[in-house]
């Protein structure tokens, strides 16, 4: 298409967006001519602008990029969940809503040029075709993909379902490539990657995220639980889980609260789109026991699970704040099969708080989105009595330490280190015990130190470090560094690292994260699930507390004291 065409397809397309968005105000906003004027006046210059630069700009542009620039930084203006989705990104999409793509089943990840295989999915074609975790790819379908940037390489060995795929691969431990052939399949991700009793008469259910049919998946393991292994109490994990699809939350809180029990609203500014959304289904269990586990990871979807449990005094939350995302996405079609996702209304669960965060209509000067108020955050009423609060996320019952890691252990992740001794680990050991009775012994251990020790390109700081490094930048702005220059001196040999030491000091979450590497590759997520159930305290709790039915219904009745009710809270943990 010569530059000619482009510009007068882009006018044309500049030209129906204003009949659009002029045709559309006029609807709502009949008295508004200064607000219509104001887009129509905007949009011609942004054609005029747009024809100007395409056509005298110093070097070739590519129209397609700059349009797709301005788009999204337009809409990073608004929210982060407002977005355009590209007709070439629609797979990506669909996969999020749905758990599904057609392709092999791996995780994969970049080492160095290398993009190497990080995890192959149990039972799924790159598992079944003999795939190991730290395999690096060389070709796909005879394109060489070594250098080539992980989104390029995922884009090659995704495809239609029964498709042919030829991939030749560099094995550790082996001397040539290997060439291996399979047949793409649709793969479809469970959305309970576990669940499982944890005590005699506790069972416990994983939901890693809110695709479609979560909620069936959920049902299943539920009614498993109660038939076939005797639960009579229930733990639901939604720790991480970013949410999804609201009717699929709804779906799930049904599970347990009676048939017509309000669950969730939304209200935004096209008034007839308000809704709410209540339970249309008789339920599956409203009187044992139930704990649902949260923490910072746990948002939107998963809010509206916990909070509506919490609301309605069906559960008790165990763990940290939610991550405070009360925005409702809409999906609606653009030309040329693309997509826009646009926030549309905020949600609000059954005490009436809206459980959002941020503040993204009233930006700090600097551009900035800060949290709520204080003045602004309102104390609401559970079914029962209860104070709950709203000013962003769902504050737990009984709030549980975040886990913290040391800065080695985020080190040792990130550098790979832990992934390539469990790669070499497998090639020395044909078997480990089973995932519940799995550790990791001194021998182990030290040959893990050992081998730390041989990685030259292994670096990292200790807190202290950075946090030092930090008051040295202070200082010397403030030109007090002149004058404690010596000092600093001194206190940056003392906090010379040792890793060694280091190693020592963080041995048991090392060894932790060490271990989940390890029998990932022996018996895939689930297995890697048992083994972190082994020392899980929240989990712990969550057992202590169905178990104990003085301590459960105290919280809910109100005669125990609960965080939720904690004002404080709020803003202590966000």
């Amino acid at each position: 298409m010569n530059i000619f065409k482009k510009q007068s397809r882009i006018k044309w397309i500049v030209g129906s967006l204003i009949v659009l968005v002029v045709g559309g105000s006029l609807v709502g906003f009949a008295n508004n001519d200064k607000r219509n004027f104001s887009i129509v006046k905007n949009l011609d210059i942004y054609y005029t602008l747009f024809r100007e630069l395409n056509s005298y700009y110093v070097d070739e542009t590519n129209p397609e990029k700059l349009i797709k620039t301005s788009i999204d930084e337009m809409l990073e203006s608004l929210d982060p969940y407002t977005t355009y989705i590209p007709e070439d990104d629609m797979e990506d999409f669909k996969f999020m809503t749905t758990g599904e793509y057609g392709g092999m089943g791996s995780l994969i990840s970049r080492q160095g040029d290398y993009v190497v295989i990080a995890e192959p999915y149990e039972g799924f074609p790159a598992h079944l075709a003999g795939l190991k975790a730290g395999d690096k790819l060389l070709e796909i379908n005879a394109v060489r993909v070594v250098g080539m940037p992980t989104s390029e390489v995922s884009d090659l060995l995704k495809g239609p379902p029964n498709t042919p795929l030829k991939l030749k691969i560099e094995r550790p431990g082996t001397n040539k490539p290997i060439n291996i052939e399979l047949i793409r399949k649709k793969i479809s991700i469970n959305p309970v990657p576990y669940y499982g009793m944890i005590s005699d008469k506790t069972g416990l259910i994983m939901l890693n995220n809110f695709t479609q049919n979560c909620a069936k998946e959920v049902s299943k393991a539920l009614t498993d639980l109660k038939e076939n292994s005797g639960a009579e109490r229930f733990v639901l994990d939604l720790r991480g889980n970013p949410g999804g699809l609201m009717d699929e939350a709804v779906k799930i809180v049904n599970l347990f609260v009676k048939k017509g029990s309000e669950v969730v609203s939304t209200r935004g500014k096209v008034s007839q789109w308000d809704k709410v959304y209540r339970a249309t289904s008789e339920p599956l269990d409203t009187i044992s026991p139930l704990v649902v586990l949260i923490n910072r990871g746990s948002a939107s979807a998963s809010e509206i699970v916990g909070g509506s449990l919490q609301d309605m005094d069906r559960a008790v939350l165990i763990g940290q704040r939610s991550f405070g995302k009360g925005l409702v996405q809409t999906t609606r079609p653009l030309s040329y099969n693309a997509k826009l996702k646009v926030t549309t209304a905020k949600y609000y669960i059954p005490s009436g708080r809206c459980i959002q965060a941020l503040d993204y209509t009233h930006r700090n000067e600097d551009g900035s989105v800060g949290l709520i108020p204080d003045s602004l955050i309102t104390e609401f009423k559970t079914a029962g009595g209860r104070s709950v609060f709203d000013g962003g996320g769902v504050s737990p019952d009984i709030i549980m330490e975040n886990k913290k890691y040391g800065n080695i252990s985020y080190a040792l992740v990130a550098q790979n280190t832990m992934f390539e001794y469990a790669t070499r680990f497998v090639l020395e050991n044909d078997k480990i015990n089973a995932p519940e009775n799995f550790e990791i012994s001194d021998e182990v251990y030290e040959k893990f130190k050992q081998y730390v020790a041989t990685q030259k390109d292994f670096k990292y700081e200790s807190a202290t470090q950075d946090a030092l490094k930090k008051l040295k930048e202070v200082a010397q702005r403030e030109d007090y560094y002149k004058k404690s220059k010596t000092e600093f001196e001194q206190l940056e040999k003392m906090l010379t690292l040792d890793v060694q030491k280091d190693l020592n000091i963080f041995r048991k979450e090392v060894s932790k994260l060490l271990g989940s590497e390890i029998v990932k590759r022996y018996y895939h997520q689930k297995g890697a699930i048992k083994f972190a159930l082994q020392d899980d305290q929240e989990v712990e709790k969550a057992i202590a507390i169905v178990e104990d039915s003085a301590a459960y219904n105290g919280i809910l009745n109100g005669t125990v004291l609960s965080h939720a009710g904690d004002k404080r809270n709020v803003k202590a943990t966000n």
